[in-house]
């Protein structure tokens, strides 16, 4: 293990240096390997902080090159302390030009309407049956297509614009397990000319 590697992993996943030693110890030297377990300590940290309430925070905005498209987001985090940090300002900063970016409709996957997903599940069928699908296969294709369409136009699960390895809700929770608080999303607003 190198003081390079160390450095390396640190830029990556923002975890403490002992933290980084620990897990590079327990990879075997694997650099992939230990930021993955890096990331999976700091989602098990953040889910220790999921209750704690989250009532400060700062509204990130964006505004893209042309002034033709905007965003702005509620961002949520425990202390006023963390909402001064720039680390967090710039979370909201990137969150709003994600949103001016991929134009996301709803905040999860839970909260797509029904009434639209009744609407798309007319046309899914429509297309099946022209597609001649056998009836036992397209509940499948169905529940596949539904999943899908509430994960692309869900924020927290669509794929974060600056690393579409991660989705805005691994990205948020990356960041939980690095500052050490709650954090979460509120009201999100696009506009565009």
């Amino acid at each position: 293990m190198s003081l390079e590697q160390i450095k390396k992993i640190r830029e990556i996943t923002g975890a403490g240096m002992v933290d980084v030693k620990k897990a590079l110890d327990e990879a075997a030297g694997d650099e992939v390997k230990a930021v993955e377990l890096l990331r999976k300590s700091g989602q098990a940290k953040a889910l220790k902080k999921n209750d704690r309430e989250a009532k400060e925070g700062v509204i990130g905005s964006y505004m893209h090159s042309n002034n033709k498209i905007g965003a702005m987001v509620k961002l949520y985090c425990e202390t006023d302390f963390v909402a001064r940090n720039e680390e967090f300002k710039e979370l909201a900063k990137d969150i709003a030009m994600h949103i001016s970016a991929m134009s996301p409709k709803f905040l999860s996957p839970e909260s797509v309407p029904e009434e639209m997903l009744e609407k798309e599940r007319e046309i899914w069928t429509e297309q099946l049956k022209n597609e001649g699908k056998p009836a036992e296969i397209m509940a499948k294709i169905m529940n596949g297509k539904e999943k899908k369409f509430k994960e692309e136009i869900s924020l927290l699960t669509q794929p974060f614009v600056k690393n579409p390895d991660l989705t805005i809700s691994e990205l948020i929770t990356e960041k939980i397990g690095k500052i050490g608080e709650n954090i979460q999303l509120g009201d999100f607003f696009r506009f565009e000319l």
